[in-house]
């Protein structure tokens, strides 16, 4: 994963995917906002989704769909089954299970999890299988292509220090499902809450568009080699996972040897669970820890500027994890969620629903994405001609 699929050739070499998608979400979003007479409130995850999706899909499959397209640009049938039964798998991933504890009960779908997992997990493979099987016998029968285009290419053609082909079809499966499972909840959740957050501070909404205008202008839009230079808007993206993490724990982890932590003993073979709002508004670290505050991020008395990342490896708050069974991906992870929230920014004014007076910020009970999903009224902001037709 790390050294093949993720790594910075690879990363590379898909650009053109994600620009792609990166422009569809922003004609998406334009076409709903000129749907007609009546302004039309705008389903921000549902946007957020439809993106992170779609640049998973290119990525892994080299396809935006399973059949066919969705006429709006959208998420279409088949997308929206296969998106759904992935948060089904992440919220049993991040759950307790009686089970989990005492093993005998393994089996006995004593708490509806097991059942609710498997039948997730049935309908991604129902998804997924038909691709894999036909790209494995496109490469391991009929000869391949003449490059390996996308990440299931890459699964496919591996080969061991004999010339035999690494993986099997069950193997290659897994991994794509953890691919799926991996590429769209912080992605959703950071950009949902951001803009939510925003929308009740309208002087970061102003800082962050300012960013934009001055960083990439209004004839042009933003690109991955601008994200560097977008220092406050990624301010804003770790503010988010400071206050707003997708859920109240990282999975399960093992302690390997006996330990001790914060002077608590910790016997080898503990299962350790990392509280994320725990360390995100614990108040010895953090001033004002329930407050928004980007620029907090911003801060760096050593030296005269920071360059900000999404990245956190003092704990101070879970981002993408970090140490040996950290994410794979964080720079793809970075990219897809500063990439989105910028193109969002720069495409569009945002503004609170007619009538509404600020947004609702209360987390859901069985995840901590928010309860309902944001919706928020969208004008575009930019010249009609830089809204590109949507590319299939």
């Amino acid at each position: 994963m790390v050294t093949k699929l993720l790594s910075s050739a690879t990363l590379n070499k898909t650009i053109g995917d994600r620009t792609v998608e990166a422009d569809n979400i922003v004609t998406y979003v334009y076409n709903i906002c000129q749907s007609g007479s009546v302004t039309k409130l705008v389903n921000v995850r549902d946007v957020a989704l439809t993106y992170s999706h779609a640049v998973m899909m290119r990525m892994l499959f080299g396809q935006r769909h399973f059949d066919k397209p969705a006429k709006d640009g959208g998420l279409g049938p088949k997308e929206k089954e296969h998106v759904d039964a992935v948060y089904r798998a992440l919220d049993c991933l991040f759950g307790f299970s009686v089970a989990d504890y005492l093993p005998f009960l393994r089996g006995w779908n004593v708490e509806g999890e097991e059942k609710d997992v498997r039948e997730a997990v049935d309908i991604i493979n129902r998804c997924n299988d038909p691709i894999i099987r036909e790209r494995m016998h496109l490469w391991r029968e009929k000869g391949g292509k003449e490059t390996e285009e996308d990440c299931l290419d890459i699964l496919i053609t591996q080969k061991d220090d004999q010339g035999m082909y690494l993986f099997t079809f069950e193997e290659i499966r897994a991994q794509c499902k953890d691919v799926n499972v991996a590429t769209m909840d912080n992605t959703m959740n950071t950009v949902e809450w951001t803009i939510g957050e925003m929308l009740n501070h309208q002087e970061i909404l102003e800082k962050a568009t300012k960013e934009l205008n001055t960083v990439v202008g209004k004839d042009r839009l933003i690109q991955e080699s601008d994200i560097p230079q977008l220092n406050y808007i990624k301010a804003c993206c770790r503010e988010s996972f400071r206050l707003h993490p997708p859920n109240a724990f990282w999975p399960p982890h093992g302690a390997r040897e006996d330990t001790t932590l914060a002077g608590y003993f910790v016997p080898k073979g503990s299962q350790i669970l990392v509280s994320r709002p725990g360390l995100g508004r614990n108040p010895k670290t953090w001033e004002k820890p329930d407050a928004f505050k980007p620029e907090r991020h911003l801060v760096d008395h050593s030296r005269d500027s920071v360059d900000v990342t999404l990245m956190e490896p003092d704990m101070g708050f879970v981002v993408f994890g970090t140490g040996r069974r950290g994410c794979a991906g964080p720079k793809l992870g970075t990219t897809m969620i500063v990439m989105l929230l910028a193109r969002l920014l720069q495409g569009f004014e945002w503004t609170l629903p007619p009538g509404a007076s600020q947004v609702e910020l209360i987390s859901a009970n069985t995840n901590l994405f928010m309860a309902k999903p944001l919706l928020a009224s969208a004008k575009p902001r930019l010249a009609p001609g830089l809204y590109p037709q949507i590319l299939i």
